[in-house]
């Protein structure tokens, strides 16, 4: 399997690069992954789609303000972007410029005496390094930080991506990204949810930045997925052992509940890799975005949807104007 087979033509005016004005005011298209029929309908309109019985299944995971901004003694500038930790492994930092071992760079207000810092302890491949700072590098993180968007947005972070690039429930931090299918979700349709008999339930992965590095292997096989640290209360396990319908909100929570159900591991690293062949065993409808070309979790889509109908699917979202990726619209395949 090819990764190039998971192509389809994405203009850049349908990347939605900010979010809507209002937030939870987008389209929805729903996919009958049996049928193969597409149907219009609204964000706002989700509740609709449920039924009595579902389980409704929501990432809590809350987003660094990762990006930094920091200079080296001379003055000169550099970028680091805080990563995801895993276990007891050092603090890390993916960083742009030159840097070497032992560079001090001051992060903040550079002119008072004692200016917060970072230390390049190591410098390791590909572009990241091993830190020291001056304190707790999340701390840091949310002193001085930014949001980290995704770079097919070409623009820095404003003051509206703070509140919008972040989920209305986001609770544990740790994502460098955001589980983007979430991002419309208001508390007024979750009380509408609620009222219907959904039980909504919870669960946390933290995103890495792993999710926006391109595949680098020609057959999809090949390729090695990024690792990223979950866990799963006991009151959602119990949960979707009984529930009629596992909803499964965005790629996040879908390849943690079936990473879970291999190993039956509650709680761990995750590394799972899902692509069409794989077959699902707890999540029985998926509320997702419209993902990029070659994506590892475009992949995952078509895995549960079907290629065929995810690829005429999309071709009907480019020709309806639907807007696509993190800012975008979103897809309801049950």
């Amino acid at each position: 399997m090819l990764v190039s087979d998971f192509n389809y033509d994405l203009p850049e005016e349908r990347i939605a690069k900010y979010p809507p004005k209002e937030r939870g005011a987008t389209r929805l298209l729903v996919l009958d992954r049996q049928t193969g029929a597409i149907t219009d309908s609204k964000y706002a309109e989700l509740d609709q789609l449920l039924r009595p019985g579902d389980v409704l299944v929501l990432n809590d995971t809350r987003v660094m303000r990762s990006r930094l901004f920091c200079k080296l003694p001379d003055g000169r500038p550099r970028e680091l972007v805080v990563l995801e930790k895993h276990g007891d492994e050092s603090a890390r930092v993916m960083y742009r410029g030159k840097l070497h071992d032992g560079d001090i760079l001051s992060v903040g207000d550079a002119d008072v005496s004692s200016p917060d810092h970072i230390r390049i302890a190591r410098i390791l491949d590909g572009g990241i390094a091993e830190v020291e700072s001056s304190r707790p590098l999340d701390e840091l993180a949310e002193l001085y930080g930014s949001v980290p968007l995704p770079p097919y947005l070409h623009r820095d972070a404003d003051k509206s991506d703070t509140e919008r690039y972040q989920t209305v429930w986001a609770s544990h931090m740790g994502s460098a990204a955001a589980p983007t299918a979430s991002l419309n979700m208001t508390e007024d349709l979750l009380a509408r949810i609620r009222s219907k008999g959904i039980d909504i339930k919870y669960l946390t992965l933290h995103v890495g930045l792993g999710t926006f590095l391109p595949i680098r292997t020609d057959s999809v096989e090949d390729h090695k997925m990024h690792s990223e640290w979950y866990n799963i209360p006991a009151d959602t396990i119990t949960a979707i052992q009984n529930a009629k319908r596992v909803v499964a909100v965005g790629t996040t929570v879908a390849r943690t509940l079936e990473y879970y159900a291999r190993t039956g591991k509650a709680s761990g690293e995750d590394d799972i890799f899902i692509y069409p062949g794989f077959k699902f065993q707890i999540v029985d409808a998926l509320l997702t975005n419209f993902h990029a070309p070659g994506s590892t979790v475009l992949m995952l889509a078509s895995a549960f949807a079907g290629w065929d109908n995810l690829h005429r699917a999309y071709d009907y979202a480019v020709s309806q104007d639907y807007n696509f990726l993190s800012y975008g619209d979103s897809m309801f395949i049950c």
